[in-house]
């Protein structure tokens, strides 16, 4: 990275920063998120998630809707129940 992961720059700069924030399956695809979530209830966490916007290319609207999107798809709400086939 040319200018590390504290770059200083305005978030308005986005063309001149190393980086941004982007609404969730932005930055990371939809594979990443099911990723985390499946880690998640592997450990016993079964709670909330919160989303927090600060995408400068997406209107806040748009962004949540999106993102609330993509969280339901990644998201795992029954609990597995008995393992019949063990």
């Amino acid at each position: 990275m040319v200018n590390g992961v504290n770059d200083a720059k305005p978030y308005s700069q986005i063309t001149d920063r190393a980086w941004t924030f982007r609404s969730i399956g932005y930055g990371h695809d939809a594979k990443s998120w099911k990723d985390l979530i499946s880690a998640l209830r592997m450990v016993g966490y079964d709670y909330v998630i919160s989303i927090e916007h600060e995408d400068a290319i997406m209107s806040v609207a748009e962004g949540l809707a999106k993102s609330i999107a993509l969280l339901k798809e990644a998201s795992i709400s029954e609990s597995a129940g008995q393992l019949f086939w063990a």
